[in-house]
């Protein structure tokens, strides 16, 4: 494994700092924007890094998903990724909001939720390009890991992680919360 994945994740997170802290489409109030020095961040470590194999369902079921202003917005659950991460075996679903979609959702809650992280839950996107490998596989990166745009405004709709992907564990990798 080459330190590039790194050298993007790095780019990533300088890239959405600069946003945040700059553009007037920041979730960030204007009044924080002023002194805002930067999102946190655990450290980068390939450990919350995988190859891994989506197993995909033959006949994706619509889920409805509850939102952080207790509205609803419907998914189809996709397939699912098996890993280990820290000992222990975990199942997360992947979805779509369309079957024509590139790209995968993979919402979660994990033990550091309310505690270092957002309470309501972390995302990956999962782009077909940027995060499929030649060999098929996807790449499943927690140090890509972000709070949901609710995470810094109320002023946002956010669709909650589905109960089936809260994990027991901790992810101890992504972005930390906000304040």
């Amino acid at each position: 494994m080459t330190a590039d994945w790194k050298r993007a994740i790095e780019g990533q997170r300088e890239e959405k700092d600069q946003y945040f802290g700059e553009s007037r489409h920041s979730p960030l109030p204007a009044d924080e924007r002023e002194t805002f020095d930067g999102l946190s961040y655990y450290p980068i470590d390939a450990d919350y890094r995988f190859e891994l194999p989506l197993h995909r369902y033959d006949d994706p079921e619509r889920v409805v998903v509850g939102t952080s202003t207790d509205g609803e917005r419907e998914y189809l659950r996709w397939g699912e990724f098996r890993f280990s991460v820290a000992g222990e075996d975990v199942t997360l679903q992947a979805y779509k909001s369309d079957p024509e979609d590139d790209r995968l959702w993979v919402p979660f809650r994990d033990a550091t939720s309310g505690e270092e992280t957002y309470g309501a839950g972390r995302y990956l996107d999962l782009e077909r390009e940027a995060h499929r490998t030649d060999e098929g596989t996807w790449i499943l990166d927690f140090n890509a890991a972000y709070n949901p745009t609710c995470a810094y405004s109320d002023r946002y709709e956010c669709p909650l992680p589905p109960t089936e992907n809260w994990l027991e564990g901790p992810i101890e990798a992504g972005e930390k919360a906000y304040h």
